[in-house]
C-alpha cells in the first residue's frame, strides 16, 4: 500500500476519500466513532502531503500545515472534546485547498497524461469539497446559526451535512437539504459555485482534449 501511495498517490488519496464518505456517518455520534473520525482525518492528511509531494507543489508548505492539523485531530481524538474543531477545520481547509491547487498544476504541468494524473480528476474535486466543507464548519462556529436545514432546523449542522452540502454545489447539481441562511455563508456558497464551474471549464475540458489528441486516428483526422 505505502508503495502505491509513492507511486500512484492521487488514487490512494481519491480511495481513501470516498471511503471515508461510506464512513463518516457512522462516525459522528458514539465516543469511539469521534475518535476514529479524528484518526482517519489524520490518515488522509498523510495521504494529502504525499499527493502534494508528487505535484509541483512544496512539500514544507504541506508539512507545515498538516502538522498543527495533525495535533489537533490527536488532541480531538484522545479527549473527545470538539471545542478545537473550528481550529482544525481552519487549518484543514487551507492545506487542502493548497494541495488542490498543487494537484491542478501537476494536471497542467506537461502535455503528457498518466494514469495518475487522471485519478488526480478526482482527487483534486474532493479536496476542494472537502476544503469548502471546512469552511462552512469554520463559518458555523464563528457565526451561529449560518446554515439550516429541513430536518432540526434549529442545531448545528454536523460534517456529514456540510460535505454533503459542499459535493452537491460543486457539483452544481443542489440537491442538499442543508441551506446557508446568513449573507456571509450565502457568498461562501457562491464561491465554490464558481470553483465547481470554473474547474470543470478549464482543467477537466483541458485533459479530455488531450485524451483526444492522444487517441490513435486523431491526426489523420485532422
Amino acid at each position: 500500500m505505502l508503495k502505491l501511495a509513492r507511486r500512484e498517490p492521487s488514487a490512494v488519496l481519491l480511495a481513501a476519500q470516498l471511503a471515508g464518505v461510506l464512513l463518516y456517518p457512522f462516525m459522528e455520534d458514539a465516543g469511539v466513532g469521534r475518535a476514529l473520525f479524528s484518526a482517519f482525518g489524520i490518515v488522509i492528511l498523510g495521504l494529502v502531503v504525499m499527493a502534494v509531494r508528487s505535484s509541483p507543489g512544496l512539500t514544507w508548505i504541506g508539512i507545515a500545515l498538516g502538522t498543527p492539523a495533525t495535533i489537533l485531530l490527536l488532541i480531538q481524538a484522545i479527549t473527545g472534546d470538539d471545542a478545537l474543531l473550528p481550529y482544525s477545520s481552519a487549518v484543514e481547509a487551507v492545506l487542502y485547498f493548497y494541495a488542490a491547487a498543487a494537484l491542478i498544476a501537476y494536471m497542467l504541468a506537461d502535455h503528457e497524461i498518466t494514469r495518475d494524473e487522471l485519478f488526480a480528476v478526482g482527487a483534486t474535486f474532493t479536496l476542494v469539497a472537502w476544503a469548502f466543507a471546512y469552511v462552512f464548519t469554520v463559518c458555523q462556529a464563528i457565526y451561529p446559526g449560518s446554515f439550516t436545514a429541513a430536518v432540526e432546523p434549529a442545531r448545528d449542522r454536523t460534517w456529514v451535512e456540510f460535505l454533503f452540502l459542499s459535493f452537491t454545489t460543486l457539483s452544481s447539481t443542489g440537491l442538499s437539504d442543508v441551506v446557508p441562511i446568513r449573507p456571509f455563508a450565502r457568498s461562501l456558497l457562491m464561491i465554490e459555485m464558481l470553483a465547481g464551474l470554473a474547474y470543470v471549464a478549464m482543467v477537466v475540458s483541458r485533459l479530455v482534449g488531450l485524451l483526444v489528441m492522444r487517441r490513435p486516428g486523431a491526426d489523420a483526422d485532422r
